[in-house]
């Protein structure tokens, strides 16, 4: 019964952080700028890891925001291409994917150097920390 109630407020407050979400994305709620939006292709029950549905996404991006897009194990990499090609940032790591190719264990080092090279090689550059804080205007913090 309790595990019961503690879904329900789950749900409750999931379905108010998506009305939150949606009211912001019609404008109905001012957002400080500048604005990251990670676009989340592939993962279950969320957009599902195709192209057409990735640029429907990024066609619907208010002017001005910044956007990135990643998909789930095998399709991480193409993901980098994809979201590089139609404009946007990426993200890669071990969160997301484990392996490197078939069976090959990654380490996040590993997966940076192959989207550094999938970037590069589409004649797109990586931007470096400085240039991400100064883009977003986040503050540098120290390690507590």
């Amino acid at each position: 019964m309790m595990m019961m109630k503690m879904m329900m407020m789950m749900m409750m407050m999931m379905m108010m952080m998506m009305k939150r979400l949606m009211m912001t994305m019609v404008g109905l709620v001012p957002v400080p700028e500048p604005v990251l939006v990670q676009l989340c292709m592939g993962v279950p029950w969320g957009a599902p890891d195709d192209l057409n549905t990735l640029l429907a996404m990024v066609n619907n991006i208010p002017e001005g925001w910044f956007w990135s897009a990643f998909s789930l194990g095998a399709h991480q990499m193409p993901y980098v291409a994809a979201a590089v090609l139609a404009g946007g940032n990426v993200r890669v790591g071990l969160e997301d994917n484990l392996y490197l190719g078939k069976g090959q264990l990654a380490t996040n080092a590993q997966l940076v150097e192959r989207a550094v090279s999938i970037i590069e090689g589409v004649g797109a550059r990586v931007l470096g920390p400085q240039d991400v804080r100064e883009r977003l205007g986040l503050v540098r913090r120290d390690p507590l």
